[in-house]
């Protein structure tokens, strides 16, 4: 690593920083709860989440101090779990370790996403396919790769700067698989809706391709024994850890049985619940089924395929209800289930006013506390892009949620 005496200082310094907040009282009695709130069936308080990524530029770079850019990424993901413990004061947890996560590759069809950049925080995926007649001989198959090289060369350098005075440790983070994301990332979203309408055949055939791929690569990660399994504070995606007593935590060579997997469908939000359950629930369930738990949704609307799709999932465990969901319907569903309420609060909330509407706030998780009752309730605020540069306005969001979450 290519990081000066000076970076290096400042890292190690971090990490003892960090060290000392993981083992702080505050942070072990965290992690019990987070512990208990992965007990299967149990109710316990619920968790709040802050997803700093899409903000942290307007929060990490008044903490960082390094120069040299290796050692700024380092840092920045350092200070990312720090900055919400002691400035937001969530329920984000405090490594007590330095993560080295797997390095897996898998692209659909072997046609890498062509992204054009719009000047803001859009962009465009520019189209390979617009009919699966004329165009479906350019799907070729998926392309897979594992860099255990890659990984183990950064565990060593890290153990070398940092680890005498903070573990470093091979995590394995849920396995994801989104099938009609990648097919939106190569095909316009219209065009795919035509297809499902009009060349129904072919468009099964391309699912059917593609999940079998899926399949291939979770059975060479399965076989070539590189993954581990994950049950605490493991990435689940949307903003979530991977907390359960279900399945082992950090078994090395574990089978998919052990694991986590994290699905969505945010493309067929348009899409009608009978030909959801048609033309692609079948697919996902395939996949879902392969794995111990599932966690499933981010920005959709869940409401509309929980009774024909979703609910007959038996290993789900936490479902996304975001601003576009019926959380009264998915309250009903879910009471006295396994399946953890996962709140997604709309981001304007937090991230159009520069001073934070306390009334709109509490009216929001008063809301939500109604409807969550007799729930597992976890909530995670993701997709705020502003804050106005005022950490302290997080802060206050976190306690108006905690006041009327846990009224």
């Amino acid at each position: 690593m290519q990081i000066s005496q000076e970076d290096r200082r400042i890292l190690r310094d971090l990490a003892l920083r960090q060290a000392e907040l993981a083992a702080s009282p505050r942070n072990q009695r965290l992690m019990q709860e987070w512990i208990a709130f992965g007990h299967a069936g149990k109710s316990q308080r619920p968790m709040i989440r802050i997803e700093i990524d899409t903000f942290q530029h307007e929060v990490l770079p008044a903490m960082m101090r390094c120069e040299g850019e290796q050692a700024r990424r380092i840092e920045a993901r350092m200070l990312k779990p720090i900055a919400n413990f002691t400035l937001f004061e969530d329920d984000t947890l405090v490594p007590s370790y330095y993560a080295v996560t797997d390095r897996l590759r898998f692209v659909p069809f072997g046609l890498p996403a062509k992204r054009e950049e719009t000047g803001g925080l859009g962009h465009h995926f520019i189209p390979y396919l617009h009919d699966l007649e004329e165009d479906d001989h350019l799907l070729g198959p998926s392309q897979f790769s594992v860099d255990e090289v890659g990984a183990a060369q950064e565990q060593a350098d890290m153990e070398e700067l940092l680890g005498d005075i903070l573990p470093v440790r091979r995590v394995s983070d849920a396995l994801i698989s989104c099938p009609t994301q990648d097919i939106v990332h190569i095909m316009n979203m219209d065009d795919m809706y035509m297809a499902m309408i009009d060349d129904e055949e072919r468009f099964h055939a391309m699912m059917r391709r593609l999940t079998d791929d899926y399949i291939a690569y979770f059975n060479t990660l399965e076989s070539g024994g590189h993954l581990r399994s994950a049950a605490r504070m493991q990435h689940l995606c949307q903003g979530t850890y991977c907390f359960t007593d279900e399945l082992p935590d950090d078994e090395p060579g574990a089978p998919l049985k052990n694991l986590w997997l994290y699905m969505d469908s945010q493309e067929t939000s348009g899409v009608s619940p009978a030909m959801f359950a048609e033309l692609i629930f079948p697919y996902y369930r395939e996949l879902m089924s392969r794995f111990g738990l599932v966690s499933y949704g981010c920005c959709e609307a869940t409401h509309g395929i929980w009774d024909n799709c979703l609910s007959t999932v038996d290993n789900l465990r936490k479902v996304s209800i975001s601003p576009w969901c019926d959380e009264d319907f998915m309250g009903e569903r879910l009471q006295g289930t396994r399946v953890t309420y996962l709140r997604k609060p709309p981001a304007t909330i937090l991230g159009m006013d520069a001073p934070l509407d306390e009334d709109t706030a509490r009216a929001c998780f008063r809301k939500t506390a109604q409807a969550a009752r007799g729930c597992k309730l976890e909530v995670a605020q993701r997709d705020v892009y502003q804050i106005h540069h005022d950490p302290e306005k997080v802060r206050r969001y976190v306690q108006i949620a905690r006041e009327e979450l846990e009224r």
